[in-house]
């Protein structure tokens, strides 16, 4: 004999097993970061998993829309399944792009045409790390109002080449066989190296 509500309580589950809601609190101190999530008006859940991809790590800010899932429909066992913030979401992108992206503004947006990283007005840091190496099949360029140097700048490294120190060193002691300050021909300096 089949039992009547059987189909009505599967159906019932059914409907319960994906929820959408706002974040309205984030722990991330644990080894999983939870969320407190409002899927309604009469519906809280607190300390609710959320899953992560590997290797990405966000604290969506509150308010953020997520999704749930709920394992056979039961709603004490939910875990946030995806996450977004349409308000911090970069618009306009082409096909194919992605972009990093956070609530400040800061982004690395891999666009069609390279890779543009924004500090939205904050400073950028590559730390932990014993050597960088940039390798540009053309050139360099540096922008910058001052550029700030802690340690000695070396020319023709790959050849033996001279720190700027030295070369200031040189520079400065350096002179031009007796010819005076400001004359109107110079002579060839004495010290060349």
């Amino acid at each position: 004999m089949s039992d009547p509500g059987l189909i009505e309580r599967l159906y019932t589950r059914a409907l319960l097993a994906i929820g959408r809601g706002r974040i309205t609190a984030v722990t991330d101190g644990g080894a999983v970061q939870t969320m407190q999530v409002r899927l309604g008006v009469d519906e809280l859940r607190d300390n609710t998993p959320r899953l992560i991809e590997y290797g990405l790590s966000s604290v969506p800010p509150i308010g953020s829309d997520v999704v749930l899932l709920f394992v056979g429909g039961d709603r004490s066992m939910g875990v946030v399944v995806a996450s977004g913030n349409q308000g911090a979401r970069p618009k306009g992108l082409a096909g194919g792009e992605v972009c990093l992206y956070d609530d400040l503004g800061q982004s690395v947006h891999l666009t069609r045409h390279g890779i543009v990283v924004k500090g939205a007005g904050l400073p950028i840091t590559i730390e932990d790390t014993p050597s960088l190496t940039i390798k540009a099949s053309a050139k360099v360029r540096i922008e910058a109002p001052l550029l700030e140097v802690t340690g000695d700048i070396i020319d023709q490294v790959g050849s033996g080449g001279r720190s700027m120190a030295s070369m200031r060193a040189i520079y400065n002691e350096h002179t031009h066989n007796g010819v005076q300050p400001g004359g109107a021909s110079t002579a060839i300096p004495n010290q060349q190296e």
